[in-house]
Parts: structure tokens; sequence; C-alpha cells
């Protein structure tokens, strides 16, 4: 029988980690937490699920984070899930289900994710695919900074798994300005040199607003979907003058 082992990295994520675990423990083999440094109860909460919790202070970026961690597991499939998101029944049957057949190839879950409340069913968020599921000793993640992917041998199939990885992402504003900043730093890092400008800033984020709001209709959710678009704007352009910014203080 194929073994299928949970990847978590966590930092300060004690509101969150229980229900993402939850959803967890009853069927996979085994569940690697590695924490990044955490002030709060996250370690305490992931000790009462699983005996492998660790501790990687040192922040190398998102992809050798969860390298660390891929490093930690012994099952023959990996299943990486952030500590905001939930699977749900379906989506675990259809992991069981995969995980039994002889085929090893790269699975890709279906986001739904929330912001503030709501589920957002355009915007550019949903259909949401991405890369969860993985014979562990094909693949693994890239070294980058932030948007981390799985990567593997070109001849490995890919397929999609049904039902939705439930993402609760942003609560508030306050926890959107905290959790897009380490992302927008890690962004400008991973890109510095680069050239920019105040118009490129102003271009991207203008084409940012127009993509998300008109062409991926995010004005069909509703207030949601405006205020989504321009606080992407707003991230945009904040990228794009940092870069800048950068540049001439060299």
């Amino acid at each position: 029988m194929s073994t299928v082992g949970a990847l978590l990295i966590v930092k300060n994520e004690e509101e969150k980690l229980a229900e993402c675990l939850d959803s967890l423990s009853t069927w996979v083999d085994q569940i690697v937490v590695v924490d990044s440094g955490s002030t709060d109860s996250t370690c305490e909460i992931a000790k009462k699920y699983t005996k492998h919790v660790y501790s990687h202070c040192e922040w190398p970026g998102f992809g050798k984070q969860r390298q660390v961690a891929q490093s930690y597991l012994t099952t023959d499939w990996v299943f990486a899930i952030d500590a905001d998101e939930v699977v749900t029944d379906e989506l675990k049957q259809s992991i069981l289900k995969e995980t039994k057949s002889t085929e090893r190839a790269l699975f890709s879950v279906n986001r739904l994710s929330s912001a503030f409340g709501k589920q957002i069913r355009y915007s550019g968020w949903s259909p949401d695919w991405i890369v969860r599921l993985y014979p562990r000793e094909m693949a693994g993640y890239n070294d980058a900074l932030v948007h981390e992917k799985v990567i593997a041998s070109k001849d490995i199939p890919k397929r999609k798994l049904s039902g939705y990885l439930l993402h609760d992402t942003y609560e508030s504003l306050h926890h959107y300005s905290v959790k897009t900043t380490s992302y927008l730093k890690a962004w400008s890092d991973d890109r510095e040199g680069r050239p920019s400008s105040l118009s490129k800033a102003l271009l991207h984020a203008f084409a940012c607003f127009i993509k998300m709001y008109i062409i991926k209709r995010g004005f069909l959710d509703g207030t949601h979907g405006f205020v989504l678009a321009w606080l992407a704007a707003h991230s945009t352009f904040y990228k794009y003058i940092d870069l800048w910014l950068r540049g001439r203080k060299k």
C-alpha cells in the first residue's frame, strides 16, 4: 500500500492550524510540520497531531523551506498544504484513490479561496489549479524565495484531483497587510538589479486592476471583487516602485 505524507511550513498559525490538521489526521500516514520561529502556540498545537515538528528559524525562502520539510518525510507520496487550508472529503477520497494506483504523476488540486469572509469565484482566483500531490522520490520544490513550484522530470504525467482545497486567505485588511508584506519583499529580493521606473509601476498596477476586475470578471464578486482588484493593483505598484528605489539607492 502506498503511503501519503502531509508537508507543512508554518509561522504563527495558532488560529487556523488545528482545523487544517483535523482535515488530515485521520487518513495521512505522516504529518511533518516545519516551523520558522513562531511566537504563539503554533508548535504546541502541531505536537498534538504529530511527533514530526521541527524548528528552522533561519528563513531561506519558501521553496527551500519546503525542501527542508520534505527531507523529513518517509512516505511514498507528498501532499503539500498550508495552515490556512482545509481538505474537503471529496478531495480526500480523490487523493486516496489516486495514490493507490501504480501510476506516478503530479496531481493538481483546485483551491477555492475566501477573502474577508466571502468565497471568491471570479477575479482570476477560481479555478485555481496548483500541484500539491506528487511522488516523493520523483519531484520536489524549486529554490524560489516566493511563489515556489513543484518541479519534476518532463516525462512525468500531470493529472487533476476532484474536490476543493478550501483556502481562507485573508480575514481582515490588517491580516492582508501582514501576510503580503513578506511576499512583496521576497518578490523584490528575487528580482533585485532588474530595471524599473515610476511609469512601469503605474502601468503594471493599472493593467493588474483591469485584468482582475474586468477581464477576469472580478465585478461578479461584488464589492469584494473591487476591493481585491484595488489591493492587487496597489501591491503591484509597491513591487515595481521598490525595485526602482533600490536601483536609485545603488
